[in-house]
């Protein structure tokens, strides 16, 4: 009995250890997912930055705004 409660209790141990093993690669993952999207958003942020450069530039020949 106290083999087949050893067994099981291993068992399990061993099901936690490879779940925790995958969840720690998905972590990572999603990690390095997070990153890639921060550098995005700042690029568009520099991107969306010059856009407004240029439009007052634009509305300052124009006549639009004063200078």
């Amino acid at each position: 009995m106290m083999t087949e409660t050893e067994n099981l209790v291993l068992e399990h141990l061993r099901l936690m250890r490879d779940q925790l093993s995958t969840m720690n690669e998905r972590q990572l993952e999603i990690i390095q997912r997070l990153g890639n999207l921060e550098v995005q958003v700042a690029n568009l942020s520099v991107r969306v930055d010059r856009i407004d450069i240029r439009l007052d530039r634009v509305e300052k020949r124009l006549g639009l705004i004063e200078a």
